[in-house]
């Protein structure tokens, strides 16, 4: 349609770069994009931090559950929902916005300002022939994350975007029907509305991964998201959200 959403269309997960380091240039031109994102009454609530460090890097990597490419990349960067800047702003200022910063709707606020940053990142990124991962793997050990980079109070890392330059080629994976992905005026609930472009997406699913693993796997997509949410993981979260001054009111 035009090169913007073949650009978006084309989009896959890269987890195998090449060994050569993003430019200042390269680097300083997705921050501004990611910055360019839309941020609620201009609050701007996240921050990006760059990790260059190679030990912080391979630490990072452990703490993400040993995933080689968090430490093999072109750059790797953290994206974290921030109002500690905001609660510097109001000590500086005597006004009182304690009550403010711990709401959930604050809360809210600067993980959605940090994903919306954080996917014009990967379009900058991509827009230059570079590859990206999103590692939500660091929520893994976020009291791990917190002490390698230092995080303060009121500020709390949510993923990391690992950016290069492609070593590989993935296939698109094909993602759900927009039938089950959008609906007009109304939400649509009922079994009937929904299964059938399910079931069709769970044969889609089965093929895409019986030819990518030649008949190794064949997974179906509803399968996968059963298994993935039976799984009691990162049950840690609530409090460490918590401690970190978020969501308490």
């Amino acid at each position: 349609m035009n090169p913007t959403i073949d650009l978006l269309r084309n989009h896959r997960s890269i987890r195998k770069f090449k060994d050569e380091r993003l430019s200042t240039e390269q680097i300083q031109a997705i921050v501004a994009s990611a910055q360019a994102a839309s941020t609620s009454s201009h609050v701007q609530a996240y921050t990006i931090i760059g990790v260059t460090d190679k030990e912080k890097k391979q630490k990072l990597a452990e703490l993400a559950g040993n995933q080689a490419y968090v430490a093999e990349n072109g750059h790797f960067f953290v994206f974290c929902a921030d109002l500690y800047r905001h609660q510097q702003i109001g000590e500086w200022a005597e006004v009182e916005i304690e009550e403010s910063l711990q709401s959930t709707e604050k809360f809210m606020v600067a993980v959605i300002d940090a994903a919306l940053a954080a996917q014009n990142a990967t379009v900058a990124a991509e827009s230059m022939g570079l590859g990206v991962c999103y590692i939500g793997g660091i929520r893994n050990n976020l009291q791990g994350v917190q002490e390698v980079l230092q995080i303060p109070e009121l500020v709390l890392p949510l993923f990391g975007l690992a950016v290069g330059i492609p070593d590989q080629q993935p296939d698109l994976k094909p993602r759900l029907p927009q039938e089950v992905i959008y609906h007009e005026n109304s939400y649509k609930a009922a079994e009937a509305e929904v299964k059938p472009y399910l079931n069709q997406y769970d044969e889609v699913m089965q093929h895409y991964y019986d030819v990518r693993t030649s008949g190794k796997r064949k997974d179906r997509w509803s399968d996968l998201v059963m298994s993935t949410l039976k799984g009691k993981s990162r049950m840690y979260m609530k409090d460490f959200v918590e401690k970190q001054g978020f969501n308490r009111k």
